[in-house]
């Protein structure tokens, strides 16, 4: 059976441990194969991001056109987009796909670190003309407050924000559960009429860095092997938290997973 195949968009992390590192790393480790389309290439380390290079967006509408031509694709990852003629040319490059296509959407709007990964003037247009092509979005507390414009205290304020997504255009989101203050993490699954809950523990570790990249890749890997959405967000789940525990502890900041190491463990 051949390996689904997984195109990854988003920028590089030159520490290795987010970004379309961290994507290509998820989507072998599963058995998956990766292709790339890198919107930008960063100066990183664990602590802080020093520069960004954004690569041309005709450059990267090239990529996705020829990976989608020679080689096909069985689900997208999207993460870091940058700009907003970025997120025009993504979408324009992706619209022409079957809706039945799996596209996961990680609505990175900052870094851990704080700095902005997607311009002002970029959000509108990601609402209007990507989130509506996903299958699943997968915001953290923070981006969903941003992109809904509700203020987000609690899971229930999550839910409604989520909500508000989902009449915007969103199909299913993802509400990531790791920003709220609870020794149990709740992922919860949105969409316009349904609430799912998938809660797990969480693991008091400061290498974390990728968390985001590393479960939107692992979904859209599930999916492209045909896994309904609920059971790739199990699987997905499963694998980051092994990642998580065998982090090989580098870096003087959030540092990154081990990736390789959770491919060999049992996936609860």
């Amino acid at each position: 059976m051949s390996p689904p195949r997984i195109l990854a968009i988003g920028g590089s992390d030159s520490g290795g441990g987010a970004g379309i590192e961290a994507d290509i790393k998820t989507i072998t480790a599963l058995g998956g194969y990766a292709m790339t389309a890198i919107t930008a290439v960063t100066a990183q380390d664990t602590v802080a991001i020093q520069a960004i290079a954004p690569i041309p967006p005709a450059l990267v509408g090239r990529a996705i056109a020829m990976a989608l031509a020679d080689i096909g694709v069985d689900a997208i990852k999207i993460g870091m987009l940058g700009s907003a003629a970025m997120v025009e040319t993504i979408a324009a490059a992706i619209a022409p796909l079957p809706r039945s296509l799996p596209i996961v959407l990680d609505t990175i709007l900052a870094a851990t670190s704080g700095t902005a990964l997607l311009d002002p003037d970029a959000v509108a247009i990601m609402l209007r003309d990507l989130v509506p092509l996903a299958t699943l979005i997968t915001p953290n507390r923070h981006e969903a407050a941003k992109l809904s414009g509700r203020t987000i205290d609690t899971p229930d304020d999550g839910i409604a924000a989520a909500r508000t997504l989902c009449d915007r255009g969103a199909r299913a989101v993802l509400l990531k559960g790791g920003h709220f203050d609870a020794s149990v993490l709740i992922d919860r699954l949105i969409t316009a009429d349904d609430v799912q809950s998938f809660p797990q523990l969480r693991i008091e570790t400061s290498h974390t860095h990728g968390t985001g990249c590393t479960l939107a890749s692992a979904i859209a890997l599930g999916l492209g092997e045909g896994l309904d959405l609920p059971a790739a967000i199990t699987r997905a789940q499963a694998f980051l938290q092994a990642a998580l525990r065998a982090a090989p502890g580098f870096g003087a900041g959030h540092g990154p997973m081990g990736h390789a190491a959770a491919a060999v463990r049992p996936l609860a």
